[in-house]
C-alpha cells in the first residue's frame, strides 16, 4: 500500500518562499497569478498487510510525530 501526504502552511501563516515564487512569476509575465502557497508531498510505500483503517492511523501518527509541524501546518492523508 502506498500513502500520500500533503503537507500545508494552515491559513494566515505567512509563507515567504510562496510569496518569492509569486513575485517571481509576476515579473516572469505570468501576472495573472495573484499568490502562490508551497507545501510538500510526501509518498511513503507501507509493506505488511495492514488493513486500510490501520494504515491510516499510524500514517497519522507518523504526521503528529515527525512529518508536519501541526501548529503551523496542515496535512491530508490518501491512501492508495
Amino acid at each position: 500500500m502506498k500513502a500520500v501526504v500533503h503537507v500545508s502552511l494552515k491559513s494566515g501563516v505567512l509563507d515567504p518562499q510562496g510569496k518569492a515564487v509569486a513575485d517571481t512569476l509576476a515579473r516572469m509575465g505570468y501576472g495573472e497569478v495573484g499568490s502562490a502557497r508551497v507545501g510538500k508531498v510526501i509518498e511513503l510505500d507501507l509493506t505488511g498487510s495492514t488493513d486500510k483503517a490501520s494504515a491510516e492511523a499510524r500514517v497519522k501518527e507518523m504526521c503528529e510525530k515527525l512529518l508536519a509541524n501541526t501548529v503551523i501546518e496542515s496535512y491530508r492523508i490518501e491512501l492508495v
